[in-house]
């Protein structure tokens, strides 16, 4: 599959990425956008983003700018840098997908980019055979400046006394999280570092990291242990039994300890979020540029997250006397701070807190090696073919309900939601489930995953 934009940005297998297609989607974003000379350019830890940083670079240098190489930094650092530097940036990434694949996200001086963006560089975009730079200035220090971000806006003691694991694995977040736990009063444990790059889907976590995280809470006696994917834009957090915590129950949890309003979030959120009452919620397509927008037009105390639990701050919030401004990009830091210190500020552990929230639970996980077009075929279908639906939906009869707004989301009699979409941006096929019991919602989204693989594979 060719590289093309998705829900965050372009992505590509590697050998597809050449340097003249980076060198000039970096040049057709960068010519029309907003900055101050130079552009700062960020990476993950794939094997391949050194090289592409350069392709980019030589984009940028073709556009009038200097290139800034701001080496492995998470995504919302160098979001938060670009803003506070009036200017724009690329960040050479390909999230939690496979090292064989890699991407970039593109930022404006406000933010993300959003679809229109997205639509003018593909109309625009032209291969660009440009010479690539043996080496790139620097720019240190961007992580630094995140990590304070948030040790200025919680006060030192917010989790004093909890032990927490870090799942270092590649995550271009890995030197900042512990730094910024241990800074708070937690006691941060480093675990899993690894050498080589390790694809992390915090939405879809697989059976045999899951039982490592359980096994490490035991053996260290842990309160938690959090991480994020491969560029920390989502993060990862699991209770004192290992259990993961879905990034679409984070995300309440940080709003309330923002003391966000409104909230807006995609269709494929819990719905706890509608049932907890203290919010006004709003729900968008799949994927940040969709939340953002929707944020826009919310406008106030008005935050949004993803279900992967990608957290996005669209108000200056306080605590404490303490102020927090908005990033209007999806992070993973403050998800990961805020449930903790929430949890404690209440006197239990994350598991009690979670436990207080309407009772709905999520399980998602996707099928690898569908095509979209095949994919797409299938969801073209599916609304008018009531024996399609039958085989797909076997023993919960006819939805009472459906939603096309992403997908084909369907609401059964009772409390029963399957989701279907194919991803955006790589040959996969997603499904969503949600049930009153966790149970129910891995049974539904196993069931639905053996039915959907017999019909597209």
């Amino acid at each position: 599959m060719a590289p093309k934009f998705g829900t965050s940005g372009l992505r590509g297998l590697v050998d597809e990425l050449t340097d003249p297609l980076c060198a000039g989607y970096a040049y057709t974003f960068l010519d029309s956008a907003d900055n101050d000379g130079t552009v700062l350019i960020g990476r993950d830890l794939r094997a391949s983003s050194p090289r592409i940083v350069r392709a980019v670079a030589a984009g940028a240098v073709a556009a009038g700018l200097e290139p800034l190489d701001c080496g492995v930094v998470p995504t919302p650092a160098l979001a938060l840098a670009a803003s506070a530097r009036s200017t724009a940036a690329v960040m050479v990434t390909g999230s939690h997908i496979p090292d064989d694949r890699n991407g970039l996200k593109f930022y404006r001086t406000d933010g993300e980019v959003d679809k229109a963006d997205e639509d003018r560089i593909g109309a625009d975009f032209e291969p660009l055979d440009a010479d690539l730079p043996d080496a790139v200035p620097t720019l240190p220090g961007l992580a630094d400046a995140y990590a304070q971000r948030y040790l200025d806006f919680f006060r030192p003691d917010a989790l004093q006394g909890l032990r927490v694991g870090v799942y270092e694995h590649s995550s271009a977040a890995r030197d900042v999280i512990g730094p910024v736990l241990e800074a708070l009063g937690a006691e941060p444990i480093a675990l899993g570092r690894s050498d080589r790059f390790v694809p992390v889907d915090t939405e879809a976590l697989d059976p045999g990291t899951r039982a490592m995280l359980s096994g490490w809470t035991r053996r260290h006696r842990l309160d938690a242990v959090v991480s994020t994917d491969g560029d920390a834009d989502r993060p990862m957090v699991a209770d004192a039994s290992g259990t993961v915590i879905a990034g679409d129950i984070l995300g309440p949890l940080t709003a309330e300890w923002i003391r966000a309003e409104a909230l807006v979030t995609p269709v494929s959120s819990n719905t706890c979020v509608d049932m907890i009452g203290a919010f006004n919620v709003s729900r968008t397509r799949i994927g940040s540029p969709y939340v953002i927008a929707g944020m826009l037009d919310a406008g106030g105390k008005v935050a949004g997250y993803e279900a992967n639990g990608g957290f996005l701050t669209g108000f200056t919030a306080e605590r404490y006397g303490r102020r927090l401004p908005p990033l209007m990009t999806r992070d993973s830091l403050l998800p990961i701070l805020a449930p903790l210190a929430l949890a404690r500020t209440k006197g239990c552990d994350l598991a009690t807190l979670v436990s207080s929230l309407p009772p709905r639970f999520t399980a998602a996980d996707r099928l690898v090696g569908i095509s979209t077009e095949r994919a797409a075929a299938l969801l073209i279908s599916l609304p008018g073919d009531p024996g399609l639906q039958s085989d797909l939906f076997a023993d919960l009869g006819t939805p009472a309900s459906v939603d096309l707004t992403d997908g084909f989301r369907a609401h059964f009699a009772g409390t029963a939601i399957i989701h279907l979409r194919p991803s955006g941006n790589a040959p996969e096929f997603r499904v969503y489930t949600e049930a009153d019991t966790p149970i129910l919602a891995q049974s539904l989204l196993d069931e639905t995953l053996s039915r959907v693989s017999s019909l597209l594979k």
